[in-house]
């Protein structure tokens, strides 16, 4: 008997998703006990997802990190994943990410503060999701996290007739009464739309005939759903009041 054949993913793992956040974003929250600091720009992350923070050596956070007991501080880091285009509930997801920060250098003569990982969880509108640290270790970006705001606000501003377009694609299965769609997402796999109504909203998910490995690839697909509907598929969260 033949075994049956491989599903292919229709959209990025838990941990793709982390990766490809950590990869957009340029600021963070950070709360240790009793503070809470708002950085930007002043983070980066390794080829295998570890994150270090560049803290000036005379802050008060690298201080901190200082005089903590055993040369580790408790944190908390929270990436916040919000939507280029200008639509209801921007919020697409949020990271958190809980470790202990200490000094790269353990004579303490400056250089970035590692954090040591302890947890990662992936909160979005279905829910919170606890990611292993392997799997985020061993995950990769989604290739169009970096361009995918310029992509997005690029289609919002210069292509409304496509997306209207791909609106028609779905035809009967959206829900009469949209006041306005405009790109939510895009990566790898597809592209996602919302579509708003007087009351709540619906997002559309068109998968592409192939995954794409740069934003050239992904125009490609977008133009190939127009004429070849059979290749998408409309689902994705409905929240319609």
């Amino acid at each position: 008997m033949s075994a049956a054949p491989d599903v292919a993913p229709s959209e990025p793992t838990a941990a793709e998703r982390v990766r490809s956040l950590l990869a957009q974003a340029v600021s963070l929250s950070l709360t240790t006990e009793g503070q809470s600091y708002d950085l930007i720009g002043m983070h980066s992350v390794d080829a295998r997802g570890r994150i270090s923070v560049h803290a000036p050596q005379d802050s008060p956070l690298a201080a901190r990190v200082a005089a903590a007991p055993r040369g580790g501080l408790a944190a908390l880091l929270e990436f916040t994943d919000i939507a280029p285009t200008a639509i209801r509930d921007r919020v697409r997801a949020r990271v958190t990410i809980s470790g202990w920060l200490s000094p790269s250098d353990p004579d303490g003569d400056g250089g970035p503060l590692r954090l040591d990982v302890a947890r990662v969880t992936l909160w979005t509108a279905a829910g919170s999701l606890d990611v292993g640290l392997d799997e985020v270790a061993l995950a990769e970006p989604d290739p169009l996290a970096v361009e995918e705001a310029a992509m997005l606000t690029h289609l919002a501003d210069a292509h409304e007739d496509l997306v209207a377009e791909l609106v028609l694609i779905a035809g009967p299965q959206l829900p009469p009464g949209v006041l306005r769609v405009a790109p939510l997402a895009v990566d790898r796999h597809g592209i996602t739309l919302r579509c708003e109504y007087g009351r709540g909203h619906c997002d559309l998910r068109f998968l592409f005939g192939t995954t794409v490995r740069d934003g050239a690839e992904a125009g490609e697909q977008v133009r190939r759903l127009l004429t070849a509907p059979r290749r998408c598929r409309n689902h994705h969260d409905v929240s319609i009041d």
